[in-house]
């Protein structure tokens, strides 16, 4: 019954409107391959674009052409790998575990928060937890005993996981089989001739990024990209796109003097309700190597901590990297939450359970009394739905350590139903990019070009239905169209034009939260108007 309501509230946010810049960016990328019928030149405002590998995008448009351009396309190819992910962490786990350790794993990776947030405000990281976590199993597999299945499919998921986010990602897949190798005391099977074969085939299928990269950029050294010109795309995927921005000396710098201990914190909410559990999962892993214990495996450990290593001594940081190898810290606490543990163990265990399974409902409360929705219907709903739930745990549910990890499930669902049914839809009106795009998709614009001033409007960009192209702010006074050209401006853009005294004709304006970090006076209606400001659409 979780795992079901669980699958239902992930895939609850599919066609919900977006709220961050990210996914609009994202989808209208992929919304330009079929404009420009081009599959490898990746474009936004009619430009050159160079920041992510194409994987995502390729996925991302071929559901556009399965299906049309719209939200829930957009998101789909990301929630099915998502479902991947969630068949490989079980065969993983059971791969070395019981049956009901798997099970606790994929319900520790469903009901972990930043996972709900993570599959409506789709990036790249659902895709990269499936591709992950199914290279690392495939990896396993071939470990123990060598099957061209396994080989071409641990190649296959690497390649498509190393063109979603960049050659980083190995450290996490092929770390994962130098900790279990390491720590077994068989370092030397690294030098077996099939982990060669593993990275030949690796490259054979992640050529089809560099042709991408090559064909678009390294071809054409006159174009100009971050400023510059003879910018190697092929350069940028093997050190710039990922490892530069980690010690922070690309051409993409945007956060600087990160603490090592952001994502100590981050998790606390982002893995919420096992973080605490993970932490001590860990504290427990490591103990039991110092002390040369064995264990039942070392993959999931070794993966998931070098990787989070490397985010935790990188320069840029953001809450959702952590999500890709989520799958892997589900399988290191899924073993804490069953089964015994020493007299401290199961204290803190029980501690951290009871947090969360009181802390989280309140959160809840506490949110739905400051926001006021327009109605309580569907919070009512929640309450009654998983009030059943809860009192089914509690009745039927005998073992203390299972009751209470399925009321952690349980309080986590809560969670989530209420941010995608009631929550998403009460903020989202305020993002006046929607509706502005909206008015602006009448006919009687038809026949106008459209323009932007800056390269934050994408969900403007993404739900316009023709091309938007960006006309640099200081060079708004000197553009002369050919035509009536009708451009988005954001308030900021707007002052400063009325600084510079440029001669528009403002069409309409539109009430706008201009934030996508949720400000707590934005989420308080009865201050919601102080956090708000205008965007226009004007004309030339």
């Amino acid at each position: 019954m979780l795992f079901v309501l669980a699958l239902a509230i992930n895939f609850a946010g599919i066609n919900i409107k977006f709220f961050t810049d990210d996914p609009g960016l994202y989808a209208s990328i992929a919304k330009n391959l079929i404009y420009k019928k081009d599959f490898f030149q990746l474009f936004t405002y009619n430009r050159d674009w160079l920041d992510k590998p194409h994987f995502p995008f390729w996925a991302i448009f071929l559901s556009f052409k399965v299906f049309g351009i719209s939200e829930w396309a957009y998101r789909l190819p990301a929630l099915l790998f998502f479902i991947i992910s969630l068949l490989y962490t079980f065969l993983f786990t059971r791969k070395y575990y019981s049956w009901e350790i798997a099970f606790v794993a994929v319900l520790i990776l469903m009901t972990a928060q930043n996972t709900i947030l993570s599959n409506t405000d789709i990036r790249a990281e659902p895709y990269l937890m499936g591709l992950i976590i199914g290279s690392i199993y495939h990896i396993a597999c071939l470990e123990k005993r060598f099957t061209f299945k396994d080989l071409l499919l641990a190649a296959l998921l690497t390649a498509f996981a190393i063109m979603t986010k960049g050659i980083f990602v190995i450290i996490a897949i092929y770390g994962g089989l130098f900790g279990q190798l390491l720590l077994q005391g068989r370092l030397k099977q690294l030098f077996q001739l099939k982990w060669l074969w593993l990275v030949v085939l690796t490259f054979i299928f992640t050529l089809p990024e560099f042709y991408a990269l090559y064909i678009q950029f390294d071809l054409h050294p006159e174009k100009t990209v971050f400023g510059r010109q003879r910018v190697s795309g092929v350069k940028w995927f093997l050190w710039d796109s990922q490892f530069g921005r980690f010690v922070n000396n690309g051409p993409i710098i945007r956060k600087t003097g990160g603490s090592i201990f952001f994502y100590l914190h981050t998790l606390l909410w982002a893995f919420a309700p096992w973080c605490l559990l993970f932490y001590y999962a860990v504290f427990k892993n490591i103990k039991a190597i110092y002390r040369r214990e064995k264990r039942t495996e070392y993959y999931a450990l070794s993966g998931g901590l070098l990787l989070l290593f490397l985010f935790s001594i990188s320069g840029f940081q953001l809450p959702f990297y952590t999500n890709a190898i989520f799958p892997l810290f589900a399988i290191v606490t899924a073993p804490i939450c069953m089964g015994q543990l020493s007299k401290f163990g199961t204290k803190f265990r029980l501690i951290g359970e009871w947090l969360f399974v009181i802390l989280l409902p309140v959160v809840v409360i506490v949110a739905n009394i400051i926001l006021k929705p327009a109605s309580d219907l569907l919070f009512i709903a929640d309450i009654v739905l998983f009030g059943i739930i809860i009192s089914l745990i509690v009745i039927k549910v005998k073992a203390a350590y299972q009751r209470m990890f399925f009321l952690n499930c349980a309080v986590a669902l809560f969670v989530g139903f209420y941010v995608n049914t009631v929550f998403y839809n009460e903020i989202i009106p305020y993002k006046a990019q929607i509706t502005a795009a909206g008015y602006i998709n009448q006919q009687p614009f038809d026949k106008f070009h459209l323009y932007v001033l800056s390269t934050e409007n994408n969900i403007f960009q993404f739900y316009c239905k023709r091309p938007v192209d960006l006309l640099p702010i200081e060079q708004f006074n000197n553009f002369k169209p050919a035509s009536i050209s009708v451009f988005y401006v954001n308030q900021l853009s707007m002052d400063i034009l009325k600084l510079n005294h440029a001669n528009f004709r403002v069409i309409r304006a539109f009430i706008n939260y201009p934030k996508e970090n949720l400000l707590p006076a934005f989420i308080n209606k009865a201050t919601r108007f102080k956090t708000l400001d205008r965007v226009y659409l004007i004309a030339k």
